[in-house]
């Protein structure tokens, strides 16, 4: 399984790399529904970070997953979210996009009900229950803007020409970003996200991290910057609706963060959060929105990957959920604890770590307009920022300055787990040195 998921990431990665921008349609419903593929920039960026960083969370799931039932089961369904993952990244059209977007979140449903007790199944409802809920609004705005334009047009730089009233796209619009952005947990429809880290920790990191919810942030990427006519949305309420929801969302989201105790739960907010951070960039419509929210899409996923990589070692090798219960937990698990510090400081946008490099450009971006809902989303970031400092630091602080003596023997991460988490930590360091780089490739996409 190991070999067979890196082998395809490398030939994704290959692919990127030499591969051109032909379209390739699959099939056609009616002659206005085309299943197509295509790969530009952006489909290139995510595709990318699911193939570097899928083979690891693999790795470290074989090894964490060594003691439950039925692997075969999980791994199967683990392998057919990352075909799913890479589907969707690779639809030329909203349709095609639509189509791989639903097929990852039915493929993911068996994975957080994976325990197979009462609080994995009500996980599973709740999961289900609210993607559906945004699945049927993502698709009112697929059927409104594609009985406007042929339904083999391919996503295009600045969006789409439409036959269709300023008003009628406008709705189009707000539906599609609500819909597309259940998946990416945006108010109200967050709710699902942390009662889904009962699932074993690879599938959280999978949630969280790799794609399912990167996958939201990609399609209301596509929507508002291939789709839609941004000239007929900026400066509008249809506009601000968006941007007011994800900025509540950033800020909503952090304040529960800080209130819960237990660790896995805390990082699933933390989560919601800094995905309201990504779809506030990209709800402002412009080229450094566009940018903010991509970058942030990529750093945050490298950082919480590490954090739930470190969660589940915590919590398999201890035994422990609850941080109140971890304190002096660096002198029993040295490595782990180092790796999270490190992604931690990230997270909180640490200078010159990652994580302050997309939340200043998310905050550039905003104030870049005088109008009163750019200026609330960036001081609902800036205060989100701080409440992340707390809710890490009153983690870390404990587990290396309280002395613990009843903690026991040292019971460090395995050897794979290990592996895993010490090349994403590395991916984090290199892109802290070189992400200028990685920013003008974003600016020239």
């Amino acid at each position: 399984m190991q070999l067979i998921v890196t082998l395809t990431s490398l030939c994704v990665l290959a692919s990127c790399a030499l591969g051109g921008e032909k379209q390739l349609i699959l099939f056609s419903l009616g002659g206005s529904f085309d299943c197509a593929f295509a790969c530009d920039g952006l489909t290139k960026i995510f595709v990318c970070l699911v193939a570097l960083l899928w083979p690891l969370s693999t790795l470290y799931a074989f090894e964490y997953m060594e003691n439950h039932a039925r692997t075969g089961h999980f791994f199967a369904f683990y392998t057919l979210a990352y075909s799913a993952a890479l589907l969707m990244a690779c639809s030329a059209n909203l349709f095609t996009l639509y189509i791989f977007y639903e097929f990852l979140t039915i493929i993911t449903l068996p994975l957080v009900e994976h325990e197979q007790n009462k609080e994995a199944y009500r996980a599973g409802r709740s999961y289900l229950a609210y993607l559906m809920g945004g699945a049927s609004l993502g698709f009112a705005a697929m059927v409104m803007l594609h009985v406007t334009v042929n339904g083999s047009a391919l996503f295009t730089r600045g969006g789409l020409s439409f036959g269709a009233g300023r008003g009628f796209l406008q709705a189009a619009y707000v539906l599609g970003f609500m819909g597309f952005g259940a998946k990416a947990a945006l108010f109200p429809l967050c709710g699902w996200l942390p009662k889904a880290s009962v699932a074993p920790t690879p599938v959280t990191a999978l949630l969280h991290a790799v794609a399912v919810v990167n996958a939201g942030v990609f399609s209301v990427s596509r929507l508002a910057y291939y789709t839609v006519d941004q000239s007929a949305i900026m400066g509008s309420f249809a506009g601000y609706i968006p941007m007011l929801l994800s900025a509540f969302t950033l800020l909503y989201a952090a304040v529960m963060a800080v209130r819960q105790s237990h660790l896995k739960k805390r990082l699933a907010w933390s989560t919601v959060s800094n995905l309201g951070y990504m779809l506030f960039a990209l709800s402002l419509l412009s080229p450094s929105g566009f940018v903010a929210g991509t970058a942030h899409m990529v750093f945050h996923g490298l950082m919480k990957l590490v954090l739930f990589f470190c969660a589940g070692a915590i919590m398999v090798k201890t035994g422990k959920t609850d941080i109140h219960e971890m304190r002096g937990l660096a002198g029993q698990m040295p490595f782990t604890l180092v790796c999270f510090a490190l992604a931690g400081l990230a997270l909180t946008g640490m200078p010159p770590l990652i994580g302050f490099t997309s939340k200043y450009l998310i905050v550039s971006a905003a104030l870049e307009s005088p109008a009163l809902p750019n200026v609330l989303g960036a001081v609902s970031l800036i205060l989100a920022a701080v409440l992340c400092a707390i809710y890490i630091f009153t983690f870390l602080i404990p587990a290396y300055f309280i002395d613990a003596k009843a903690q026991g023997v040292k019971t460090d991460m395995s050897a794979r787990m290990k592996i895993a988490s010490c090349a994403v930590c590395t991916l984090i360091i290199v892109m802290s040195l070189f992400g200028q780089r990685f920013i003008e490739l974003l600016s020239r996409i």
